[in-house]
């Protein structure tokens, strides 16, 4: 007899909450009394972050982009990767976000404005069988797309959970066929200065963005590469059109925009192992027990609400990846 394993991180499928649910949540506070006018949580409800996003209207921060692949969302659920929180309603998940291409600041979608998402294509390359470029839409419909809940955390010990769409990175792997002396998978976003002002201006580090995962992280079964969210291709400022999802990772490994894809023999010098490799490591687990010289690890900060979780090992995702790295 099979007998499911309830893992430390999951709730019921039908606690998981659709996002219509989530995002009518807005509505039942001002309505109850909740919201000022200003949209700033009033005494009794505390001061939480989700009233600063209120003034933000979902038109202008959330730009669906159509493409060839649009009809493809949104993509069946996979029943395996629940959550222990609600969703972060989408305003929330779309106004508060680092791409550091664009801004140093939260609000990202007010500096993409000059970013174009077609054509874009992604290069395979390196020790691989078969090098290709894609059209990223001929990529999309080639993979089994599907909706993931994860959860996401930062370095910065804040957290969202995410409804991602997008396919395994292992079946990319398996469609270059990797040769056997490729030991890590390299990722590298865009250099366009003239879209990114961050580019620009902070010319002295060292773009592109560039991101690594061993062959191993590569093809575990949570490594994703996502084009959308909430049910429909990714908008801009979450790393629109294909992206990395590492859930037991800190954030800043899921590399946004992703340019080039290269199987490698040697680890990459990844952007921020390279600029201040005492603060972020090339592995960079989610782990409550290894500090950061600026942000405590042992508590996460819920965007959206401001409640405080005690941090879990690998995200609460050690069932899936505990075994990749040696113990003690």
């Amino acid at each position: 007899m099979y007998i499911k394993k309830k893992r430390p991180w999951e709730i019921p499928e039908n606690k998981a909450a659709p996002e219509e649910v989530y995002l009518g949540r807005r509505k039942f506070l001002r309505d109850m009394g909740y919201l000022s006018l200003g949209g700033v949580m009033l005494s009794g409800l505390g001061t939480g972050v989700f009233g600063l996003f209120e003034e933000n209207k979902k038109e202008d921060v959330i730009k669906v982009p159509a493409t060839k692949a649009s009809n493809l969302y949104p993509a069946k659920r996979n029943r395996i990767y629940t959550l222990d929180r609600p969703l972060t309603d989408e305003l929330v998940a779309g106004s508060y976000n680092n791409f550091y291409e664009f801004s140093s600041g939260k609000s990202v979608w007010k500096h993409i404005g000059k970013m174009q998402l077609r054509p874009w294509t992604v290069e395979v390359t390196g020790l691989v069988e078969k090098p290709r470029t894609y059209d990223v839409d001929d990529l999309v419909r080639k993979m089994p797309l599907e909706e993931r809940l994860y959860r996401l955390r930062c370095v910065e010990a804040w957290a969202i959970a995410v409804p991602w769409t997008g396919f395994p990175m292992r079946e990319l792997v398996k469609m270059a066929r990797p040769l056997s002396n490729a030991k890590f998978v390299t990722m590298t976003t865009f250099m366009k200065p003239d879209w990114a002002s961050g580019q620009r201006l902070r010319f002295w580090q060292p773009w592109p963005y560039v991101e690594g995962l061993t062959m191993e992280e590569a093809t575990n079964e949570l490594t994703l590469l996502a084009t959308g969210i909430y049910g429909h291709e990714l908008p801009a400022q979450h790393g629109a059109p294909i992206r990395l999802v590492v859930p037991w990772k800190y954030g800043f490994k899921s590399i946004k925009s992703i340019v080039k894809i290269e199987f490698t023999a040697n680890r990459p010098a990844t952007f921020w192992n390279t600029v201040a490799p005492e603060e972020y490591g090339f592995v960079s687990n989610v782990n409550p027990d290894v500090p950061h010289p600026r942000w405590s690890q042992k508590t996460e900060k819920i965007i959206g609400t401001d409640e405080e979780r005690p941090t879990v090992l690998y995200n609460g995702y050690g069932e899936f990846v505990s075994g990749i790295y040696p113990k003690g």
